[in-house]
């Protein structure tokens, strides 16, 4: 019998890029939160922005969902959060 060994990772080819800066805080600031739509990632951001908005001091939160987590964000999700000119994005990776 013959195996047959598969690569998991994405291997589209991407141009080189530098990863944009951190935020020296949250404090003040409109923060983006992306759920991938895996099981309990509304709940742990649904957390998340309440400790954003109540212990760190952000002015507000957008929230964002991608419609599956097996492939990339859409063009038009990412659109909606560039509309939404957040300053900073979380995306919620765990179940």
């Amino acid at each position: 019998m013959e195996t047959t060994l598969v690569n998991p990772l994405d291997e589209t080819p991407r141009p080189e890029a530098k990863a944009a800066a951190r935020l020296d805080s949250v404090r003040g600031k409109v923060i983006g939160l992306l759920d991938i739509s895996k099981g309990g990632g509304k709940d742990f951001l649904d957390r998340l922005e309440k400790l954003l908005l109540e212990e760190h001091g952000a002015a507000k939160v957008e929230r964002f969902s991608k419609p599956t987590f097996t492939k990339p964000a859409p063009d038009h999700i990412i659109d909606r959060i560039m509309r939404a000119q957040v300053q900073g994005v979380i995306e919620a990776l765990a179940d």
